[in-house]
């Protein structure tokens, strides 16, 4: 995820980190090419047939609506897919302070968090579709080779639990809130698998950059005549705003992705273990900083 202000005038012109424009730029070189070679025709040999524009500003309008509704669509999704991650995050944190009071031993306690720990870490490498990660926990490597690595994870959790239930270590009751604690866990789970393995149907995507490419190659012979050499600049700028919002669309219905507006999944990892470390009497280590405007 980019992380910056509010850009200047400067940044306007020249900021590429958290623009769409490195994914788009081949396609409105293209387009723009194309423009010239059409406008040259129209003023050499005069071919091109001069279109009103009433048609193409209703087929404008019409794509601008079916853009935002796209666009609001996979706003949702990468929404949703933030809430849900921030209630693991709360998740984790109340489950630390419930087992600070349920659970009397120690070595089980902090078992037990570390644990819950590789679950996260597992989660996140299971949504971005990683196979293997140096920097995650060994209870998370533990787990890497099994179909489901999360589930794996919260099953020994759960076996952890349930061994000290039935051992003594834990009563009832501490038993059935931790319980309680790590079913809403895998709801949020859950959800998030949900949203990764139900991507927005292909048709969208198809239509959008049919429809957006249909409509810049429509421009030129409705602007040849009116704008004349102005005609490639304005199909240009046409096509940034069209083809930008469908790239930002596309990168927003996947937000797990470890694209420039995917979800920072690996500092909301971070910042459990910063909160799980004095639980574990550990020195929390230092918060996920962006590298480059991009917080990963």
């Amino acid at each position: 995820m980019i992380v910056r202000e509010k850009p200047t005038v400067a940044d306007l012109f020249t900021a590429l980190r958290g623009s769409v424009l490195p994914q788009i730029w081949r396609a409105l070189l293209a387009l723009v090419l194309l423009t010239v070679l059409l406008v040259l025709l129209d003023h050499w040999l005069k071919v091109l047939p001069h279109l009103e524009g009433t048609a193409v500003t209703v087929f404008g309008i019409g794509l601008s609506l079916f853009l935002g509704f796209r666009n609001n669509a996979a706003y949702d999704r990468w929404w949703e897919a933030r809430k849900l991650w921030g209630g693991l995050l709360a998740d984790l944190r109340a489950f630390a302070r419930e087992v600070e009071v349920f659970v009397p031993d120690v070595a089980l306690r902090h078992a037990m968090l570390r644990q819950s720990l590789g679950f996260l870490h597992a989660h996140r490498m299971s949504l971005r579709k990683m196979t293997a990660d140096p920097a995650a926990p060994a209870e998370t490597q533990a787990v890497l080779h099994d179909p489901l690595p999360a589930c794996a994870a919260m099953d020994r959790l759960n076996a952890m639990l349930a061994e000290a239930y039935r051992a003594g270590t834990v009563d009832g009751y501490g038993a059935r809130s931790l319980t309680a604690r790590l079913g809403q866990i895998s709801l949020q789970q859950a959800g998030c698998e949900r949203i990764a393995n139900s991507p927005l149907p292909f048709v969208y995507s198809l239509l959008i950059y049919r429809t957006t490419y249909l409509y810049c190659l429509l421009l030129p012979l409705v602007l040849a005549g009116p704008a004349g050499w102005m005609t490639p600049l304005i199909v240009g700028i046409v096509a940034y705003v069209f083809l930008g919002l469908a790239e930002v669309t596309e990168e927003l219905s996947h937000p797990f992705a470890t694209t420039a507006n995917g979800l920072p999944l690996s500092a909301i990892c971070r910042a459990a273990e910063i909160s799980l470390a004095p639980h574990l009497g550990e020195v929390p280590p230092a918060p996920l900083k962006p590298v480059d405007y991009y917080l990963s």
